[in-house]
């Protein structure tokens, strides 16, 4: 059968209006931006996310001439946040710091969430890792994780443990102890992590675990006694502190990568130039610098076009042990 003719007038058409969309949208691209770039930030104020948000979002502003606001929305473990970035146009003004918690654990801890991890977004780069400390207060009679485990045993039910709120890495952590050390303890979560740390420093509860990060300052200042740290290797910034792998959990391993994220859809050219800008800022020796100052793993960097396989691997991987600790939230 013959094919229907398209009429000359119209093919030419479509070809002058081929050719006059494709300018403008490079030429939209080459412009990006003209205008401040929100980043979401999915925890609360002073928590370790929060930090890492500012300080890549100063350089960002730095590096391309406009503003780059944080807006921190830390309801619903980050849900708030990531949905809010989901459903952003996809024109390169919207981005967000995300990890393990929004890829790997909601899902889990959810009947449902928001957003689709392996759908939504564009995954600019690998930024930072982040590893916890088990600590208590200095005042405790606890003084290593064999006495933390024997008072729990003791006393079923009664020693409580703070975090961020429920499926946070705080949380996550006790409950990989309880689950694999086989403990009856009780979690009291809170708004964010500034307020869990404040909780055990000042006795409201018995232990905890925290970011490296953001737990450094109280360390140093002999407010808290760290008792193990959850990385694969001894933390360079507590190198007297046992890991858990050390202290008798071969499976135990909790250490939590970063990434920046915009919405799924945002034109190449403009992806391109937020890869390039992160490549740039994470090769900057400066920010090294105080990436690790401020208790922060330098991680090697994952080409973008590979972040996508890297998120799919993490949810496969930390999927099955989330549903182990038995967490949900409703």
């Amino acid at each position: 059968m013959d094919q229907p003719r398209i009429p000359a007038a119209l093919t030419r058409r479509a070809a002058l209006a081929a050719g006059l969309l494709l300018p403008a949208a490079g030429a939209r691209a080459q412009a990006w931006p003209t205008r401040p770039i929100a980043m979401i930030a999915p925890l609360a104020a002073g928590s370790s996310v929060d930090i890492l948000a500012r300080l890549m979002a100063e350089q960002w502003s730095q590096r391309l001439g406009q503003p780059v606001p944080v807006e921190n929305r830390p309801a619903a473990n980050g849900n708030l946040a990531l949905g809010q970035v989901a459903r952003a146009a996809p024109d390169g003004y919207t981005i967000t710091i995300t990890g393990q918690t929004s890829v790997a654990f909601n899902p889990v801890l959810y009947p449902s969430i928001p957003y689709d991890p392996l759908k939504d977004f564009a995954y600019i780069g690998r930024v930072a890792g982040i590893s916890n400390a088990l600590v208590v207060r200095s005042a405790s009679p606890i003084q290593s994780l064999a006495d933390l485990l024997a008072a729990a045993r003791a006393q079923p039910g009664k020693l409580t443990y703070s975090s961020g709120g429920v499926g946070t890495t705080h949380h996550i952590s006790s409950a990989m102890l309880a689950q694999q050390a086989r403990l009856d303890v009780l979690h009291v979560p809170y708004r964010g992590a500034p307020q869990g740390i404040l909780a055990a420093q000042t006795g409201e509860v018995d232990f905890a675990y925290f970011n490296i990060s953001t737990l450094l300052p109280g360390i140093r200042a002999g407010t808290f006694r760290p008792l193990a740290v959850t990385s694969a290797e001894r933390s360079p910034f507590l190198p007297e502190v046992p890991t858990m792998k050390e202290l008798g959990f071969p499976d135990y391993v909790m250490t939590t990568w970063v990434a920046i994220a915009t919405v799924a859809g945002v034109p190449a050219p403009v992806l391109a130039r937020m890869v390039e800008v992160t490549q740039a800022t994470l090769a900057d020796a400066a920010v090294q610098r105080r990436l690790v100052e401020l208790g922060f793993e330098v991680l090697p960097p994952i080409p973008q076009p590979e972040m996508l396989a890297f998120v799919r691997a993490e949810k496969e991987r930390w999927e099955p042990v989330i549903r182990a600790t038995g967490a949900r939230r409703e």
